[in-house]
């Protein structure tokens, strides 16, 4: 009996909401400006807000290929998995919000063997990094 095992299948995707206390603007500048995102990872960055450049977070932890940059709006990128075949993207939409921005967060085609720790890294790392960043602002 011969076994054929759908790749799609092993595929996850993973969409959520965040809020920020600040514009749009400050936070696409905080998504994109290699010296502000070392602020708020502490870590070795390279980013190039330019579409077909390669970028790296975290000291190489995250690493992939930018495609669209809309400031204030809109970053498109994609996140390289070894040799997955599916390209995982990731897409950051900011709306302004009463109290700040409202960050609408897709990434699709995540390994399924890596989806909770992206997960995780979404929400504490990346994300939970930027509210850190954003609260100690506030209290200086």
């Amino acid at each position: 009996m011969q076994v054929e095992v759908d790749t799609f299948a092993q595929m996850k995707d993973f969409k959520k909401y965040y809020l920020l206390p600040a514009p749009p603007e400050e936070v696409y500048a905080a998504l994109t400006n290699e010296a502000t995102i070392r602020l708020w990872t502490g870590a070795p960055v390279v980013m190039k807000p330019e579409p077909g450049t390669e970028f790296s977070l975290w000291d190489d932890a995250i690493c992939g290929k930018n495609l669209v940059f809309e400031p204030g709006k809109k970053i498109e990128q994609e996140w390289y998995f070894g040799d997955q075949q599916l390209s995982s993207i990731v897409t950051i939409k900011l709306h302004a919000h009463k109290s700040g921005t409202s960050v609408e967060l897709r990434h699709t085609n995540i390994p399924d063997e890596a989806f909770e720790e992206i997960v995780e890294g979404w929400n504490y790392e990346y994300f939970g990094g930027l509210e850190d960043f954003y609260d100690e602002k506030e209290t200086e």
